[in-house]
């Protein structure tokens, strides 16, 4: 059997180091390709002595000093942005999984999307922000993005056979994060080690306080409405506390199917990298003897109005999902500095948005990058008076 190459474009991420778990695990059937970090070259270093890769890129051009020796070893070092999207784009490659974080993984993805490759996709904000530019490429090019995130991976799953006219709703499970149970009263001011004890998942700070706001989720629609081509009132949000059944679909008859799996996301990885196939793997099991009973609720958005948000954004269109993805990531980053409460971070989001002073029509690359640039810079003046009045 000719081995699958992959390249992985941020391998020393959670993402990719689970990624290359599955490469140990089918040694005979993968042949790592490419690597790609942005800055971390002992991680990468380590990688490459263990998956022997012919090629790697670093991002971080100042990070890559110190790599001289793995060109004496035969390996092509790459390096920057273009570096990273010469690395996308690789002729010999058969799978790309980007597990960039960030509006920077764009470049890539498109890079990648544009030599018509398979792209295992992991990262939002390429979709969220540019979803428009990125779908109607991938259509052009015929390029396939098989979606990550568990939530994505489970609609992937649960729509394949099946036709996109008979779909009825799209439902989006949320564990509810760390806070669901938290009374609204005192919730703007719980602490960030509460915020970030999530009762389900391991994930880094950041997506964490995401999921605390419900933020994740309402990127997730976004998400899924540019990945599925679907109207954005087809797409609800249901909290399922027990993060076994990690999103549903409705037919038009009725029916609904729904993928259930143990929460562990090596299993939405394999299943994006081995994809149309499903190898044989003993480590993914769940006993449905153990789940106890399933149970659904709707979000409280009095309570996470991140989650409005959201939706007003992708109502919007444009380069509204981008200014709310800039403004998330500006006050989330203060709340974890300690700089603003919790509450701080809606109240920053929403007063970026609501000034809609972003390009609705013909938005192009460079009015997505102007429109984030913008509205990082009044979410930073927005954090400096909620800091300042102790808020």
């Amino acid at each position: 059997m000719k081995k699958k190459n992959i390249v992985i474009l941020g391998s020393s991420g959670s993402i990719g180091e689970n990624a290359l778990d599955i490469v140990r695990q089918f040694k005979d059937r993968f042949h790592v390709l490419g690597l790609c970090v942005n800055s971390n070259t002992k991680r990468l270093k380590a990688q490459v002595k263990e998956f022997k890769p012919e090629f790697v890129a670093v991002a971080d051009v100042s990070a890559a000093s110190c790599l001289g020796s793995l060109g004496r070893l035969g390996v092509k070092v790459l390096l920057g942005r273009e570096g990273v999207c010469s690395l996308a784009s690789l002729k010999e490659a058969d799978l790309v999984l980007v597990a960039i974080v960030g509006s920077e993984a764009i470049f890539p993805v498109l890079s990648a999307v544009r030599a018509a490759k398979t792209i295992a996709l992991a990262n939002k904000e390429a979709i969220v922000i540019a979803g428009d530019i990125v779908i109607a490429e991938a259509k052009k090019k015929k390029a396939q993005i098989i979606p990550i995130d568990s939530e994505q991976s489970a609609i992937f799953q649960c729509l394949h056979g099946n036709s996109k006219a008979e779909l009825e709703t799209i439902y989006l499970t949320a564990s509810g994060g760390p806070l669901v149970d938290h009374p609204k009263a005192g919730i703007d001011k719980v602490s960030v080690n509460k915020v970030l004890a999530h009762p389900r998942w391991k994930m880094g700070k950041k997506i964490t306080v995401d999921s605390a706001t419900l933020m994740n989720k309402g990127l997730e629609v976004i998400e899924a409405m540019h990945l599925f081509d679907v109207e954005l009132d087809k797409i609800k949000v249901l909290i399922h506390r027990q993060a076994i059944i990690h999103s549903m679909v409705e037919f038009h008859d009725g029916s609904m199917l729904a993928q259930m799996a143990a929460t562990d996301m090596r299993l939405p990885i394999q299943y994006a990298m081995t994809y149309p196939e499903r190898w044989q793997n003993g480590r993914f099991r769940m006993d449905p003897l153990r789940t106890g009973a399933l149970s659904f609720s709707k979000p409280d958005r009095s309570k996470f109005p991140c989650l409005e948000f959201a939706y007003e954004a992708a109502r919007m269109g444009g380069g509204a999902p981008c200014a709310l993805n800039a403004a998330n990531e500006v006050a989330v980053d203060a709340f974890l500095r300690h700089k603003i409460s919790f509450g701080s971070i809606p109240k920053v989001i929403e007063k970026v948005i609501e000034r809609k002073d972003f390009p609705i029509h013909d938005v192009s690359l460079d009015a997505i990058f102007d429109t984030d640039k913008d509205a990082r810079k009044r979410a930073l003046q927005l954090v400096e008076f909620y800091a300042k009045r102790g808020r």
